[in-house]
């Protein structure tokens, strides 16, 4: 989506690369510390990437993610 691979994540985050390859290998259910969890997800915000919840009105078919607008470069 952003064309950013796992160290560009792990480097806007300021997380391991380990921590993003966990995250990636879940099942579903992405467990961490909530620290770590509230970084990567600034990241994919300050990045433009808006997740949706499941109860987010408006948004047929549940949870998900999508772009907020035109991507923006990722800053390092």
């Amino acid at each position: 989506m952003l064309g950013i691979d796992q160290k560009a994540l792990a480097d806007l985050a300021g997380v391991s690369i380990a921590t993003i390859q966990r995250m990636e290998m879940s099942d579903g259910n992405v467990r961490g510390v909530v620290d770590t969890l509230t970084k990567v997800v600034e990241a994919l915000d300050r990045s433009g990437v808006e997740l949706i919840g499941e109860l987010y009105a408006g948004v047929p078919g549940g949870r998900g993610v999508r772009l907020k607008g035109p991507p923006h470069p990722p800053r390092a």
